[in-house]
C-alpha cells in the first residue's frame, strides 16, 4: 500500500509540474493569447503617454515638475523599446491595441490643463495627480503582467517587465516627492 501511495504522490507530482512549470511559448493557449492582447493594450498606452508627457511638461509650473516629465518622456520611450523586445523574445511583431484606460486617464489630463489657470500651482497639483493616476494604471499593469509572464515561464520578460515595473514605481515616488515638499501646499494657498 505504501508503494501505491509513492506512486500516487509521483504521479500527481509529475501532473501538477505540467501545468504549474510551463515553459516555452504557449502560443495556442488562450492564456497566452490573453497575455499577448494586454502587451498590446500596455504598448499603446505607451506610446500615447510619450506623446502626451511633453504638453504636460509644457503645462507644469514648477521647475521640478517640468523635469520629472521630461525624465518620465525618456524613460516612456525606454518603456516602448522594452516591449518591443518583448513581443521580439515571444516570437510576436508587435502591434498596438487601443487603451481605453489610457486614453480616458490622457483625457483627464488634458481636461486638468484646460481647466486650470497657467502659471499656477494648482495646475501643478493637477498635474501631478492626472501623472499618479497614469502611474498606478501602469504598476497595476506591469505588475500582473510579470507575474503572467512569470507563471508561463517566460522568465526572460518577467525580468523586463519588472525593470519597467520598479521604473514606474520609482516615477510614483518622485511625484509624490513633488507634490508634498512643496506643491501641494502653496496651491492650498493660492
Amino acid at each position: 500500500m505504501a508503494t501505491t501511495t509513492k506512486k500516487t504522490n509521483t504521479t500527481t507530482k509529475a501532473s501538477s509540474k505540467k501545468t504549474t512549470g510551463l515553459t516555452g511559448k504557449m502560443k495556442d493557449s488562450e492564456f497566452h493569447e490573453f497575455f499577448v492582447d494586454e502587451l498590446k493594450d500596455i504598448y499603446w498606452a505607451e506610446k500615447h503617454l510619450v506623446k502626451a508627457l511633453p504638453k504636460m511638461k509644457k503645462a507644469a509650473t514648477s521647475p521640478e515638475l517640468a523635469a520629472a516629465f521630461e525624465k518620465h518622456t525618456q524613460e516612456t520611450q525606454t518603456h516602448i523599446d522594452t516591449l518591443e523586445e518583448v513581443f521580439a523574445l515571444l516570437e510576436t511583431k508587435p502591434a498596438a491595441k487601443k487603451c481605453d484606460a489610457m486614453a480616458g486617464l490622457l483625457e483627464e489630463a488634458d481636461s486638468i490643463i484646460a481647466d486650470t489657470d497657467k502659471g499656477t500651482l494648482t495646475r501643478d497639483a493637477g498635474l501631478i495627480l492626472a501623472a499618479q493616476k497614469v502611474e498606478h494604471y501602469e504598476i497595476a499593469t506591469y505588475g500582473t503582467l510579470a507575474v503572467f509572464a512569470q507563471n508561463m515561464g517566460h522568465t526572460e520578460v518577467a525580468s523586463l517587465l519588472q525593470q519597467t515595473l520598479d521604473n514606474e514605481k520609482a516615477t510614483d515616488v518622485a511625484l509624490t516627492e513633488i507634490a508634498t515638499a512643496y506643491v501641494n501646499e502653496e496651491a492650498a494657498a493660492e
